[in-house]
């Protein structure tokens, strides 16, 4: 029989260097965790350049298109115009309702896997609650982003990017918003309207109604950030998107998404 020795040395070697394997391990592990959620989640956390460059986006002169959705997700829409925009190659931002994402996490969870800026429009699209007060505010906006981490299964998601419920420029709670575009900054939030539509919520319209509009308010304009809905209640847009993409297209622009800037 053989009896191995081995020296009090060795051991604390042996023991200093499993640690230190263990802990290397360890720290490459969330050092990886922590680069995916940062980048999931987050596009330039405190930085007052990010929020001029949403809030200037329009006033650009490159021929850039940004699509925007809002209201979604919704069953009877919004496949379809993902559907449409994989055909045509164009990456979109859909603002997300976030009572509708606790409905459809399906869908918004396949709008983010193709490629697709899911960004903030409240969680229940009722400008009474919205606006009733600044913690009610800041909870709609905080309700959607945890909405939006549970379908997609990234803790902690927030696109730091918000659109109000029928717009900033709107006349409607004229006061209230410009309360709640304070309350914005102080949570890291930018905010967004338009300078192109379709008006497909507005009344009903035809096929060919609905893209003149589109050709009318993006005349002679530089880039684009065009609104449209994903829900189809007044108006179909899902019956012209592409003849409105191919049109933008053949205009020279270029279509992007908010990741891209």
């Amino acid at each position: 029989m053989k009896f191995f020795v081995i020296r009090k040395k060795t051991i604390l070697q042996i023991s200093f260097f499993t640690i230190l394997f263990s802990f290397t391990l360890f720290f490459i592990y969330f050092s990886y965790s922590f680069e995916i959620t940062n980048y999931s989640t987050t596009l330039l956390s405190n930085d007052d350049d990010f929020t001029s460059k949403i809030q200037n986006l329009t006033k650009q002169k490159e021929k850039y298109a940004y699509l925007t959705f809002d209201d979604g997700p919704t069953t009877k829409a919004t496949p379809k115009i993902l559907d449409i925009l994989k055909e045509e190659n164009v990456k979109a931002s859909f603002f997300v309702v976030g009572k509708h994402v606790k409905e459809n996490p399906d869908i918004v969870k396949r709008e983010y896997e193709e490629g697709h800026f899911i960004a903030n429009h409240g969680y229940s699209h009722n400008n009474k609650k919205l606006y009733s007060s600044k913690e009610n505010f800041i909870s709609e906006i905080k309700n959607t982003d945890l909405a939006i981490a549970e379908a997609l299964e990234i803790p902690n998601y927030s696109s730091h990017i918000f659109r109000f419920p029928n717009g900033y420029m709107s006349s409607n709670n004229k006061s209230q918003k410009q309360k709640a575009a304070i309350y914005l900054n102080e949570i890291n939030y930018a905010y967004i309207d338009w300078n192109c539509l379709n008006k497909d919520s507005e009344k009903k319209y035809s096929n060919y109604e609905l893209l003149n509009n589109l050709k009318k308010t993006s005349k002679n304009k530089g880039t684009l950030v065009i609104l449209m809905h994903d829900t189809n209640d007044v108006n179909k847009t899902t019956d012209i998107l592409k003849e409105s993409i191919d049109y933008l297209k053949s205009n020279g622009y270029e279509f992007k998404n908010f990741y891209d800037i």
